[in-house]
């Protein structure tokens, strides 16, 4: 089994001044999810490299077993310096792919063609996709075999409209991930803010927030290995 995790590159919190990139935990989680099932894990990044970890995500509130796990694992803080490069990466060598979210591939995923085509690649081989919190916004440009949206009537779950006005960063995102999984034809639902939610239809897995990453993740290694 041989996972293929995504992060972004991209480390500008809009006009804000701010930082951003990838959410800690959803990283983490997934990671030994992956890890503790036998599974080989290669990380990517449109960069290549040390992708930029949003700050807020190591902040004590939001730091969790899985967190502190990773940060003391040197096998795990050495790879993650040393993504490789998203467009050396071939579908052919991987069976599944997992986004993790926070606010970064919002700006370069979602637009980033060689994702979007990647993901196509693994929808069009037959190979699970999974993104959880504001990666299945990654999916806005990515179409099925019929030239659709790929979410068109599938579905789907990611990061609630509640959930970023409650981070105050609904003028600052391009876009919200709810708005746009619904406006491309997604039969988006969700659970509670913050709860753990994950959705699974066919070949594509979401989670909602965060706290969904493991149980996405989990699912993602219960269905590879059937």
């Amino acid at each position: 089994m041989k996972i293929l995790m995504v992060l972004t590159s991209h480390d500008t919190l809009g006009n804000t001044g701010r930082k951003t990139g990838f959410w800690l935990e959803e990283l983490a989680a997934p990671y030994y999810a992956f890890q503790d099932a036998g599974a080989e894990i290669v990380l990517a990044s449109p960069a290549g490299g040390q992708p930029p970890l949003d700050p807020k995500s190591n902040e004590p509130d939001f730091r969790t077993e899985q967190t502190r796990r990773f940060e003391a694992d040197e096998q795990a803080t050495a790879q993650l310096a040393s993504t490789v490069r998203l467009d050396s990466i071939s579908q052919a060598d991987f069976d599944a792919v997992f986004y993790p979210g926070g606010h970064g591939p919002l700006w370069d995923l979602a637009e980033d063609t060689t994702s979007i085509e990647l993901i196509q690649s693994f929808q069009a081989a037959g190979k699970l996709v999974a993104l959880v919190c504001h990666a299945p916004g990654v999916l806005r440009h990515v179409k099925d075999a019929q030239g659709n949206p790929l979410v068109q009537g599938k579905k789907v779950t990611g990061f609630t409209n509640s959930e970023e006005a409650a981070v105050g960063l609904t003028d600052v995102v391009p876009f919200l991930v709810e708005d746009e999984l619904k406006s491309l034809g997604g039969v988006y639902s969700k659970g509670a803010d913050w709860g753990s939610y994950v959705v699974q239809d066919g070949l594509l897995i979401t989670g909602q927030n965060p706290g969904s990453s493991e149980e996405a993740a989990v699912l993602l290694v219960e269905q590879l290995s059937k």
